[in-house]
């Protein structure tokens, strides 16, 4: 049992940076595009503005990658909750904290998002996105 417990907690411990991963890096694109704007705006060198760009697509490649783990842990840990509620105490603090968890982050998932993913297998050679 002891042993389940401490699986719960790594899992969702895990979760929850993840979760903060993900909001780090949207947080990181919104600053990013709004610092290239100002760039543009301020008529900057244009290859610090295509560097920053390039800067701002790694962002943007980050934003599935972070979700994409998210939700594969918050997978995991709902399945774990799932076949470990009759061994686990369902009024501990650390089932709650794994439920709230899930709960608030899979209704995250399911809001559109806000930054779409760049492809960029259809940009042709020397293209900015």
């Amino acid at each position: 049992i002891l042993a389940n417990y401490l699986s719960l907690i790594s899992r969702t411990l895990f979760s929850r940076r993840l979760a903060k991963e993900a909001g780090y890096y949207e947080k990181e694109v919104k600053e990013n595009e709004g610092k290239l704007a100002k760039m543009k705006a301020d008529g900057r060198d244009p290859y610090d503005i295509k560097k920053f760009e390039e800067v701002l697509g790694e962002s943007y490649m980050m934003v599935p990658d972070s979700k994409a783990r998210l939700k594969k842990a918050l997978e995991d840990l709902s399945l774990f909750l799932k076949n470990n509620s009759n061994v686990l105490d369902p009024e501990s603090e650390s089932m709650s904290e794994a439920k709230s968890i899930v709960a608030t982050h899979s209704e995250n998932d399911k809001e559109t998002n806000d930054v779409d993913e760049t492809k960029l297998d259809d940009l042709e050679e020397g293209e900015d996105f």
